[in-house]
């Protein structure tokens, strides 16, 4: 079966990642300035030996053009036997990486500066080609041939320019054509009809040099007289840079089919053997490059076998075919590289670095790879985001509110030695005497911050003033006016979330005054919410689509929208003694909210809520006091008191008599919604659900009802059953 596999899908795969590979190989090592052939010795290690060794096994491997500007620059500097060894020392390095198990930490690279990378790689590669496809040369850096380029336009290279402008025109217009047409991989045609035509027409022009035997090429590894330092310091960056573009394209490979996951680790082992091989054998470095594996993932490709063999059809065809190559002009495949180059420059990545906010790394690294070379640009990207971390990790708003004579000082985010001079300058403002709110929502707080908080409100209160802290998260400060801070997080003190810190429990103090908390709550509600849920209020403010109508215990404990997660216009609420409904007609107020919310607003639920430790239900056990408005009320609740049957909560039932009456309570009223014609109609036309709902506020466990059963199951929990009436 596998065989099979291999020949209905790896076989014809490789065939068309084959097609792709070869002028992209030659294209890359012209870019490079390393001899052409180069380029295809590391297409042909990169498919059989990273293909076969690799750990992602749909990914191909061969020359890419995101080292060709570092590859010059080393080739330039090295001579080419040189560039060779640091080539194979770079992949012993990749083999030690994956041996260490570090790959990962390698995609801890911001994205921002891996595309700022690439695109300043295109820029650069498009300012040199552009030379070579007008019939010149490209100069030694970016800014010379941006200088230079107006001169090569004006100078006459009719035939040059005319074939490279050739295939250009090709790449552009190729997908746009018919779909047969487009089985023939884009770069191949473009080759080919640029090929063709300066044969045909007999142009004179700059080709392809291959060796005369291309079986006989022994390009060994020559060691250097000196300069050990520098060679080490290429190396690495070769490897690093590999390895990243490598490990990317890996990852992208795994988004792109459903097969088995790729192994970084060993995908870098397999990466390094090959460049090793590639070096020893005069090859240009090797990586796993995205166009030519999802070429091969849309090609069929299911086994890493069609990587291998695309790797062994370019061995092939350049022995059979070397004749062929040779005819191959420089210019068309510059104009290959300038085409690869643009799309380099990926408007797609600039879009996802603007929402992320992460322009300024993608410019400053596209900036120095472009003027001075791509480990520049590479560090000051690395650079320029830890800058910004630390930034962003240190941030500290401060700010101060005045409000009748009281005052509010609000201090957000990381509170160190650096935010102390202008936390000083801010408090220095308030008048001494005065009524102070200090509100902190600190991450951290470091031993300077803390003594200068430390030191103000002593001095404050001293001066006749009164400071209140009111610290939202970690309690860094809660024993700052003793002067002893919380050094660490601690199990014990966990930080509260946000939406739950304005709440009286969590508050240091007590107001007695009730008027005094409720206009507290009001004022945070101003402050911390309405800013928040200013633009979903405003959407309700006309109108209201609540989904549900829920029917729940005036108890206090009793949060609706908390344990169901709701928000402002979800539940269209009801509350009384006992979560009871009267029978139809019994009471007008139950009858027109009903009326209201299923005939109107048309919710597509009603639950009723009870809940552990029911002060009506209790009362309901015990006999509630004769002739008093609460006996008069819990009529509605005496049939509860009489249903057949036990009823479980969760796996068991409640110990105490009135959490279990609570239950009966809850099915009892149910029961009743059934006996309002408006709710029968819409339950029997399956638009509308009945739930029974029960909290025990001691666990904080939400239950639902099972209407085939009756039992009430723990919402969450695996083996629920799905929620009914």
């Amino acid at each position: 079966m596998r065989r099979l596999a291999v020949l209905r899908h790896d076989v014809p795969a490789s065939l068309v990642v084959f097609l792709v590979a070869v002028p992209l190989s030659l294209g890359i090592a012209l870019a490079s300035g390393a001899p052409i052939v180069a380029g295809l010795i590391a297409a042909v290690v990169g498919g059989v030996v990273a293909g076969a060794l690799g750990g992602s096994p749909l990914q191909v491997s061969g020359p890419a053009a995101g080292l060709t500007v570092l590859m010059a620059e080393t080739i330039t500097t090295f001579g080419w036997a040189v560039t060779c060894l640091i080539t194979v020392l770079a992949g012993a390095l990749q083999i030690l990486f994956g041996l260490s198990r570090v790959a990962r930490a390698a995609l801890a690279i911001s994205p921002a500066i891996v595309h700022g990378m690439l695109a300043g790689i295109g820029v650069t590669i498009v300012l040199g080609q552009l030379h070579v496809m007008l019939g010149g040369k490209a100069q030694s850096s970016a800014l010379e041939n941006i200088t230079r380029l107006p001169g090569q336009i004006v100078e006459h290279h009719g035939a040059a320019a005319m074939i490279g402008l050739l295939t250009l025109a090709i790449l552009l217009v190729w997908p746009k054509l018919p779909s047969v047409v487009r089985k023939i991989p884009g770069p191949l045609a473009a080759i080919a009809v640029a090929t063709v035509v300066s044969v045909v027409a007999g142009l004179t022009l700059p080709r392809v040099e291959l060796p005369g035997d291309l079986l006989q090429i022994r390009f060994t590894p020559q060691l250097p007289d000196g300069g050990w330092a520098q060679i080490a310091v290429a190396a690495i960056t070769i490897a690093l840079i590999a390895s990243v573009e490598s490990l990317l394209s890996a990852v992208a490979v795994d988004k792109l089919q459903n097969g088995p996951r790729a192994n970084l680790n060993r995908e870098l082992i397999g990466q390094g053997a090959a460049n090793m091989v590639s070096g020893a054998f005069g090859g240009l470095p090797v990586t796993g490059v995205i166009v030519r594996s999802s070429t091969n993932v849309a090609a069929g490709g299911r086994t890493r076998a069609s990587a291998i063999l695309h790797g062994l059809w370019v061995l092939v065809f350049v022995v059979a075919l070397a004749g062929v190559l040779r005819s191959i002009p420089l210019a068309a495949l510059a104009g290959l590289l300038v085409h690869v180059g643009a799309k380099l420059v990926n408007p797609g990545h600039l879009r996802q670095v603007l929402r992320h906010g992460d322009l300024p790394l993608y410019l400053v690294t596209i900036g120095g790879v472009v003027a001075f070379d791509l480990l520049t640009g590479v560090i000051a990207g690395i650079v320029l985001a830890l800058l910004l971390m630390l930034s962003r990790t240190v941030w500290t708003g401060i700010h101060v509110e005045e409000h009748g004579g009281e005052w509010r000082v609000i201090v957000e985010g990381v509170l160190t030695f650096l935010s102390v001079p202008r936390l000083t300058k801010v408090l220095g403002t308030i008048p001494a005497g005065s009524k102070v709110t200090l509100e902190l929502v600190a991450d951290y707080l470091d031993h300077a911050a803390f003594e200068s908080l430390s030191a103000w409100q002593q001095a404050h209160e001293r001066g006749g003033g009164t400071v209140t802290v009111d610290e939202i998260g970690h309690p860094w400060f809660a024993k700052g006016k003793e002067g002893r801070p919380t050094v660490r997080r601690t199990a014990a003190a966990r930080a509260v979330p946000r939406w739950l810190a304005p709440w009286s429990a969590w508050q240091a103090g007590d107001m007695p005054v009730p008027r005094q908390r409720t206009h507290r709550g009001a004022t945070e509600f101003q402050r911390r919410a309405a800013p928040l849920l200013k633009d979903m209020l405003s959407d309700l403010a006309n109108a209201q689509q609540p989904h549900t109508l829920f029917i729940t215990c005036g108890d206090s404990r009793i949060v609706p929208n908390l344990i169901t997660t709701s928000g402002p216009g979800d539940l269209f609420t009801i509350r009384n003694i006992g979560n009871l409904v009267a029978p139809a007609q019994a009471d007008p107020s139950m009858n027109a909210a009903i009326e209201f919310a299923v005939g109107v607003l048309r919710v597509r639920e009603i639950v009723v809520c009870g809940h552990s430790s029911c002060g009506a239900m209790g009362a309901l056990a015990g006999g509630p006091p004769k002739d008093s408005a609460l006996a008069s009320w819990l009529v509605h609740a005496e049939p509860s008191r009489h249903r057949d049957g036990p009823v479980t909560l969760g796996d068991g039932r409640p110990d105490r008599e009135v959490d279990r009456l609570a239950l009966h309570n809850v099915l009892q009223q149910l029961d009743h919604l059934r006996e309002y014609p408006l709710v029968a109609e819409a339950e029997a036309r399956g638009e509308l659900a009945l739930t029974g709902l029960y909290f025990d506020v001691g666990a904080a466990q939400v239950y639902l009802s099972d209407r085939a059963t009756g039992a009430f199951v723990a919402a969450g929990a695996p083996a629920a059953a799905p929620a009914g009436g």
